[in-house]
């Protein structure tokens, strides 16, 4: 199935940081590098900035989350859990950064891939129907589905 390329405008806040590329056939995740070298402390909370804005294609949202081993290579979390910025976020000065807790000390440098983004369409208008019963299978609730 051949897929459309969508074109984002972007604007680098940096020299320093290497060029956004779309690695086909591997993730459609693309890295985002910090743009400044951030030196913190066990418990400190930064913004860490990311060096680029981006003028996303009308109807789509990027969500920004940590890479799988951003925890273990600089023990920080990215406290909102997972980054949301619409196509409205897009003006020379708004620079996607990620909000970072160190649960350690630690040191991140210019360059280093500390999270990765994706570009969804945004969910269609919702209409919710109240009933009594619904009528799909019971799977046991929440959390129910055990260990295997």
């Amino acid at each position: 199935m051949e897929r459309k390329t969508e074109t984002i405008r972007i604007r680098y806040h940096s020299d320093e940081i290497e060029r956004l590329t779309y690695i086909d056939g591997k993730s459609d995740w693309i890295d985002l590098r910090s743009a400044e070298h951030v030196v913190m402390k066990r418990g400190e909370f930064r913004l860490i900035r990311l060096g680029v804005s981006m003028q996303l294609p009308e109807g789509y949202e990027a969500l920004i989350l940590p890479r799988s081993s951003t925890y273990k290579n600089f023990g920080i979390l990215q406290t909102n859990h997972m980054g949301v910025v619409d196509e409205s976020y897009c003006g020379d000065n708004d620079e996607w950064r990620m909000p970072a807790l160190a649960v350690r000390d630690t040191e991140i440098r210019v360059n280093d891939r500390i999270c990765q983004f994706r570009i969804l369409r945004h969910q269609p208008v919702v209409c919710f129907e109240e009933t009594e019963h619904l009528s799909g299978e019971d799977r046991g609730g929440f959390g129910s589905t055990g260990k295997r």
